[in-house]
């Protein structure tokens, strides 16, 4: 077992890196936060902000002194972070140079692809209402870089947004906006994926009759909709072979044979635990 000497106060107010949703409170927290996300870093981490943080709230006015050109001075962003890996010492020099490596592979990433390698990173953490609101800010700086005659990513990653939009929304089972962001992604590079799942969330989301109505006006995709009902049956197949099926099972059984008090104490902890699941995706 090994100890670790910390370096700087314990604070009781945490620092937010931006673009991850992280909480902060020690130095040691801060580099653990940088290295294992330091693929989705931008320069936005070099700020006064953080350099108040370490100064006031960790007691690190030499760190901070160090860093400050950094800040103003437009330093590098791999500079900046293994400046303060190293100062913190928690990790070892081969470690750092990694962290590097990975720093200045990133910097060829435009500022719209990091961001969105970012907002990847909650909707993967299941954060989902926080990631749509950067997928949401992602399109609109995508319009406001077209208005502004700057060069941006070409369609596949904007679609890709999109899909990805769409995926969190589904997650959260509304299916409506769902469906209007898997449509978004398909009229624009009119891959016939995206229409399936675009007719998945209309499967999901009308009663049986009205869905079979929608797919019968679906001439021209007639295929596809033939082929997501494969798809639905494979996974009905799937699903009873699942944990939550057989759970679903005994509980039916449960019922059945009159064993009122399991059916209930089984039913009230599964819906406490996809209430906690649907706290924790939409929390911030």
């Amino acid at each position: 077992m090994q100890a670790y000497l910390c370096v700087g106060e314990y604070s009781s107010v945490p620092y937010l890196i931006q673009g991850l949703e992280m909480r902060v409170y020690c130095m040691e927290e801060l580099c653990y936060g940088l290295k294992e996300n330091a693929f989705l870093l931008d320069s936005s981490i070099m700020s006064d902000t953080l350099l108040r943080w370490i100064r006031e709230r960790c007691g690190l006015d030499e760190l901070a002194d160090f860093l400050y050109p950094m800040v103003h001075r437009q330093g590098s962003l791999s500079t900046f972070v293994s400046a303060i890996l190293q100062y913190v010492g928690l990790y070892d020099a081969e470690t750092i140079r990694q962290v590097e490596q990975i720093l200045k592979k990133g910097a060829g990433l435009s500022s719209l692809e990091k961001r969105k390698e970012q907002v990847d990173y909650l909707a993967k953490k299941k954060k989902y209402v926080a990631a749509i609101r950067g997928y949401d800010g992602l399109l609109l700086k995508w319009e406001e870089f077209g208005e502004m005659g700057l060069s941006v990513p070409g369609d596949e990653l904007k679609a890709n947004i999109c899909h990805n939009k769409g995926v969190a929304y589904a997650r959260l089972m509304l299916y409506g906006q769902a469906g209007d962001s898997f449509l978004s992604a398909y009229r624009i590079t009119g891959n016939e994926e995206e229409y399936l799942c675009f007719l998945a969330t209309k499967r999901m989301e009308l009663p049986e009759s009205q869905y079979v109505g929608f797919a019968a006006g679906e001439m021209e995709h007639y295929e596809l909709t033939l082929e997501l009902e494969k798809k639905m049956e494979e996974l009905r197949r799937e699903f009873r072979l699942q944990p939550a099926e057989l759970m679903l099972r005994e509980r039916r059984e449960a019922k059945e044979s009159g064993d009122e008090r399991y059916y209930q104490e089984e039913g009230a902890k599964l819906c406490e635990s996809l209430k906690n699941q649907y706290r924790f995706s939409v929390g911030e």
